[in-house]
């Protein structure tokens, strides 16, 4: 079942005469599931904290518990205003394809007859990138997964996620999602900064061949980049913009730039908020006149359950570990999300 909106036509229909639009309106949303691993000890990662032996005690139920957070949260994102969970999801720290497959089993999305798009990364934690989709809103016709190659000062490989591509079709558009985790920000910002404006240079990459094949294509890249709005691999490499009227053919739209200028974060470490989640897009999804698919908004969903109720971290994502003992809460990320809208022509 399509969801709908109706928006008015500029400020009053009874001053302008005008009759409202209906449009079809389609939830994107991101979400870091913070280490969702399974409780087996796979023996090509090191996954053994995440064991009922490791040094997290990961038992069956704690897992199935996190399973269950993890669900109650996904199918929230966006529901205010669609009445229904995310079309498209983008995932990060996901262990494997079974703890997808325990993800949309689970009760709070079993009905909504989610896919799977996911490949295994060669990185050393074993946590990957991966998308949902219901069946009913989009159908993908292509996925590839784009390998990042990195090395440290030694010449020695660093082993990071993998971009995710995937493209289909939403509404009778052609549409083509990227699905990003890029590299952490561990043993310093500046000193890390190199291994993101890699991982900003290969999202190009593949927008560049995508675009080269199709000029008009519709591009949406989402994840967790590590990085802020603001930030050289976004501004410099990728050539964002944070303003609709500074867009030209050349520049992607993040609509998260104007967000995080605000003070609004996904995630927050040492008394500081950044907002690592984001969506950007090409510019042919951004139009006033909201012909075809178009961006309307973006948000970050932090309901109180999410958040920390008390003490020195009262306020930020209530995570599943904190200093190692467990809290039983979600993630050390917010979700972030986008709504996409199209006119219902009668």
């Amino acid at each position: 079942m399509r969801s709908l909106i109706c928006l008015l036509v500029l400020i009053s229909t009874s001053l302008h005469g005008q009759k409202s639009k209906t449009y079809t309106l389609r939830t994107i949303a991101f979400y870091n599931l913070e280490n969702l691993f399974d409780t087996r000890n796979d023996t090509l990662t090191f996954d053994e904290d995440h064991t009922p032996e490791g040094r997290y005690h990961w038992t069956l139920e704690l897992y199935q518990k996190k399973i269950g957070n993890m669900t109650r949260v996904l199918s929230q994102i966006g529901q205010n205003v669609s009445e229904t969970s995310p079309d498209v999801i983008g995932l990060c720290e996901v262990e494997n394809r079974r703890v997808l497959e325990d993800l949309i089993a689970h009760p709070f999305l079993r009905d909504k007859d989610y896919g799977i798009v996911h490949f295994d990364s060669p990185d050393m934690r074993g946590i990957d990138v991966a998308l949902l989709y219901k069946k009913a809103s989009f159908l993908p016709s292509s996925f590839k997964s784009h390998r990042l190659l990195l090395f440290d000062d030694l010449g020695e490989r660093i082993y990071t996620r993998d971009q995710l591509v995937v493209g289909g079709s939403m509404d009778q558009e052609e549409v083509h999602f990227i699905v990003n985790h890029w590299p952490s920000r561990r043993g310093g910002a500046s000193k890390s900064q190199p291994n993101r404006i890699k991982a900003a240079l290969l999202n190009k990459r593949i927008i560049d061949s995508i675009q080269e094949l199709d000029p008009d294509a519709k591009i949406i890249a989402m994840g967790d980049l590590n990085d802020d709005p603001i930030d050289d691999s976004l501004k410099s490499i990728l050539k964002t913009k944070g303003e609709v009227q500074e867009l030209d053919s050349t520049n992607l739209y993040n609509p998260m730039e104007k967000m995080f200028r605000k003070g609004v974060g996904s995630l927050a470490y040492q008394d500081k908020w950044s907002l690592f989640d984001q969506f950007f897009m090409t510019p042919n999804l951004v139009n006033e006149n909201k012909e075809g698919l178009s961006f309307w908004k973006a948000g970050i969903y932090s309901p109180s359950f999410l958040k920390t109720s008390k003490g020195k971290y009262k306020g930020y994502p209530l995570r599943t570990y904190s200093g190692g003992s467990y809290t039983g809460g979600y993630s050390d990320h917010f979700p972030a999300y986008i709504f996409l809208v199209k006119e219902i022509v009668e």
